[in-house]
């Protein structure tokens, strides 16, 4: 295939669809017969991945990677802020973490420099192997208090000579304002670069938006390669938290209804996407110790403070909730944080994720857990139980868990154990992913009486796919492809 050109979408604002639009290029261009592969510089994010090669990068760009049919590699997202707390992320370079940083102290100290550097070796590495590369700006492009240190927008775009198009999200209003302010701010060679505009998640009928189009091109200067409608029938991971507020469901009858604890640190909530995609089950997230007691499965998710998650959730009663929701023999798990909680004791005698110190946990497994200073980052395979199929999943933690009595939820490819099993309806694991092996998920919902019957399991994996091929045909359908095809060949 010919050389293309990279490729970057950027955006007006946070979450006006960067990464999915991103992940749908990365399908197309797949399709096309091309070899893409994702790129964000810096992202910031508590959901991560496990890259094959046992290193970190944002959740995101493995998806990204998955939409491309290649392997994820830390090269595809070098700098990663995981946030600890309101002012401190823990920063996690090429895939592994280089210490805790203040925001004041990470934008603010220097020019970003030497991180640039690294971020353009990144580029440069992936660019010799991939066709094209396909790059996602972070925020907005016209944050001018923080230009000279830009390492993830405009200045990445120029060092990679990207065809960049810019996002705007008009499902929140001011598309004008922020479209023409937006291309108004950009010095003059980073506004030669920009080659199309995107007007995403559009209600209603596209033909009133025609003089809208015509308007922009005018005031603007730059063509408007697609309005893209918004969608409620592909489903494709969300990057953040941020959609989580349109999560808050409620009990409903004839479904198992799943209750995920509301953490404030929560990380990985990707774990719970194939709940929420299972016709089965009807998957809420809330803090709200009534709902948690009337779930029929509690799930305690990962967390990237767990000692201050677990002071929150005592202080709050949703911790009595969970163990009054084990007394009563409903199905209650742990993921990751959330199984060190479910344990006897935590301790952080190093400083991990705060001041060094240690405090009980919930009492309901017999484990004991002790943070480290090396994180765990390894893809895993792995069968469940007593079963034969094999499994998939991944780890990204800084605890070492143990017990006097082991009784391993799963036996991991290398032989060592994982996790804790005390019955069918309480159980624990380090593993993320867990739930997307269809063994699993039927043994949790026969757990709370639910009998899977012939051709009810549900393949996440098969499910996944099919999104990325619909999310490609929808932008197909909506945006010139011809002239974006036109921008990027050299």
């Amino acid at each position: 295939m010919k050389q293309l050109r990279p490729v970057m979408f950027v955006g007006t604002a946070s979450d006006v669809g960067k990464s999915v639009i991103t992940a749908g290029f990365c399908r197309i261009f797949k399709q096309d017969g091309y070899y893409p592969a994702p790129f964000k510089a810096q992202n910031m994010s508590l959901n991560s991945y496990a890259t094959p090669d046992g290193l970190e990068i944002g959740r995101a760009q493995a998806v990204q990677a998955e939409a491309a049919g290649v392997p994820c590699h830390t090269d595809m997202n070098p700098v990663l802020l995981k946030p600890t707390n309101d002012k401190t992320s823990q920063l996690v370079l090429h895939g592994k973490p280089a210490g805790n940083q203040t925001a004041w102290e990470y934008f603010m100290q220097d020019d970003k420099r030497q991180l640039f550097e690294e971020v353009k070796a990144s580029f440069d590495r992936l660019s010799a192997q991939y066709n094209p590369v396909v790059m996602e700006g972070a925020g907005s492009i016209s944050e001018l208090n923080l230009r000279d240190r830009d390492i993830t927008n405009m200045r990445i775009a120029l060092h990679a000579g990207a065809a960049v198009y810019l996002i705007a999200d008009i499902d929140r209003g001011g598309v004008f304002g922020s479209v023409y302010g937006t291309v108004a701010l950009l010095p003059p060679e980073e506004k030669a670069l920009l080659k199309g505009i995107i007007i995403n998640k559009f209600r209603g009928d596209i033909r009133l938006f025609e003089d809208g189009r015509r308007q922009l091109e005018a005031i603007t200067g730059v063509p408007v390669t697609g309005v893209l409608p918004y969608y409620h029938d592909i489903h494709i991971e969300e990057e953040d938290s941020v959609a989580l507020s349109l999560k808050h469901k409620r009990q409903m009858q004839g479904r198992i209804n799943v209750a995920v604890v509301l953490l404030r640190h929560m990380s990985n909530f990707t774990d719970f996407n194939v709940l929420e995609k299972d016709d089965r089950v009807n998957l809420f997230y809330t803090d709200n110790p009534a709902e948690i007691t009337e779930a029929d499965i509690v799930i305690i998710p990962g967390s990237k403070n767990t000692l201050a998650d677990l002071v929150a959730i005592k202080n709050n009663g949703t911790a009595r909730a969970i163990t009054e929701a084990y007394k009563r023999n409903k199905v209650v798990i742990g993921i990751c944080g959330g199984y060190q909680m479910m344990g006897i004791s935590i301790a952080d005698p190093y400083g991990v994720e705060g001041e060094p110190g240690s405090m009980p946990g919930l009492g309901i497994l017999p484990v004991s857990t002790v943070l480290a200073r090396e994180k765990v980052t390894r893809q895993r395979r792995f069968t469940y139980r007593q079963q034969t199929a094999i499994c998939e999943g991944y780890e990204i933690h800084m605890g070492v868990t143990e017990s006097e009595k082991p009784s391993p939820l799963a036996t991991l490819d290398n032989g060592e154990p994982d996790g804790y099993f005390l019955n069918d309806k309480c159980w624990g694991t380090y593993l993320h992913g867990i739930l997307d092996n269809t063994t699993v998920l039927n043994d949790l919902l026969l757990a709370c009486g639910h009998q899977v019957g012939p051709g009810q399991s549900f393949d996440y994996k098969a499910f996944r796919s099919a999104q990325y091929d619909k999310l490609a045909a929808h932008i197909r359908q909506h945006l010139d492809m011809d002239a974006v095809y036109k921008a990027i060949r050299l």
